[in-house]
């Protein structure tokens, strides 16, 4: 069988490129800068599939993804409930005092409201939880800091400040994978 490709959207290091790698071991996982332009990918035929995030078991429905899967006209072939774990990380050498800001995507600040505003940490919205890992270690600031994937502070050569972030220890994320119809 030759390989074939499912889409996200995010960076590599992301919850959703993590979900495609346990997956979908087989498929090469393609990153989008949004949920519309993953589920277009397939449309287009580029992507086979997409996985989507689409409900935080904290948050509730995860948006646009939700509208987007509701009006996207493709069919959901599978769906699967994974654990979030959230860390935050900044540049090596930065201490949890010096951090002022916490940018990620707002599903992942959402769920980490309580620990943030507990060490008086400003939220800053991205577009994605490993994009502003990339962002952050791209800065070098050590007054930012990222929420994301524990993974994204190795690919991006950050340091985890500390693990589990976020405020409910059942803190889960509903992927659904989409593909065309009939295909």
């Amino acid at each position: 069988m030759a390989k074939g490709c499912v889409a996200y959207q995010g960076a590599p290091g992301s919850f959703s490129h993590e979900a495609c790698a346990v997956l979908r071991p087989w498929d090469e996982a393609i990153g989008h800068d949004t949920f519309e332009a993953a589920i277009q990918s397939v449309h287009g035929g580029r992507c086979d599939c997409a996985l989507i995030p689409v409900e935080n078991s904290q948050i509730g429905d995860v948006q646009p993804a939700r509208r987007l899967l509701d009006a996207s006209g493709l069919d959901m072939l599978a769906e699967v409930w994974r654990p979030i774990r959230l860390a935050l990380m900044a540049p090596r050498g930065a201490r949890l005092s010096d951090v002022r800001t916490v940018e990620s995507h707002p599903a992942a600040l959402g769920q980490c409201m309580g620990t943030m505003a507990a060490l008086n940490l400003t939220p800053v919205e991205a577009f994605d939880t490993a994009g502003a890992a990339r962002a952050v270690a791209e800065a070098e600031d050590p007054t930012r800091a990222a929420l994301a994937p524990a993974g994204a502070a190795e690919i991006y050569g950050l340091s985890i400040l500390r693990n589990d972030m976020q405020d409910s220890a059942d803190n889960r994320t509903r992927f659904v994978l989409l593909g065309r119809k009939g295909a």
